[in-house]
């Protein structure tokens, strides 16, 4: 995966994805005001023993079961806190679309390596039966009779859900979301101590 990252890429931001990423780094008080990135810099993190973190995920299930890799893209700005209300700025916007498709392309490339490549397959069955999987059985905390609590939700989603639907993307009329709720891309406030003419 990590040699398709390579392939693939970053995007090429635009000026205004650019313009965005740092107005909102500097809104937040970033010390650095880097924007986004525009080299690789990060090494795969495949070293034995050694944990390099990442962010979580929902495919516990899956993932203790099957050889699983994870891909972190690039559709979010970086250096800001996470959890949190900054992290949601850049998805209706050109930046979360171009770091979803780099993204769907290294998974894509990943996949054929794969399918095409049977040996990849079984080194990665061979990695996960022998050493990730050796000493760790996974039981999963549902159980066969567990049903989804559908339920809880149901009167709020009912009340809320005519209200949500004003707001959800129409391709046939608008070429973005951003276009749909006229906002102009990127609006930024004027960054403090500057003026503009």
């Amino acid at each position: 995966m990590y040699g398709n990252i390579k392939q693939v890429g970053l995007p090429q931001w635009s000026e205004a994805d650019q313009t965005l990423a740092k107005a909102l780094q500097r809104e937040l008080g970033n010390k650095e005001v880097n924007g986004l990135k525009t080299k690789l810099t990060d090494p795969p993190r495949q070293y034995k023993g050694q944990n390099f973190g990442g962010g979580s995920d929902d495919i516990g299930d899956i993932s203790w079961n099957v050889p699983t890799v994870t891909l972190r893209f690039p559709s979010n700005i970086p250096d800001l806190p996470g959890h949190h209300w900054a992290n949601a700025v850049a998805m209706a916007t050109p930046i979360a679309h171009k770091g979803a498709t780099a993204g769907a392309k290294v998974m894509a490339l990943t996949t054929l390596d794969l399918l095409l490549t049977p040996k990849l397959l079984e080194e990665a069955w061979r990695y996960f039966r022998e050493e990730q999987g050796k000493d760790t059985k996974y039981k999963s905390f549902l159980s066969a009779e567990d049903k989804p609590s559908l339920h809880l939700n149901r009167e709020i989603m009912a009340k809320y859900r005519p209200e949500m639907k004003k707001y959800y993307f129409d391709p046939t009329k608008y070429k973005t979301y951003l276009e749909q709720l006229e906002i102009a891309y990127p609006t930024v406030r004027e960054a403090r101590g500057e003026k503009t003419n």
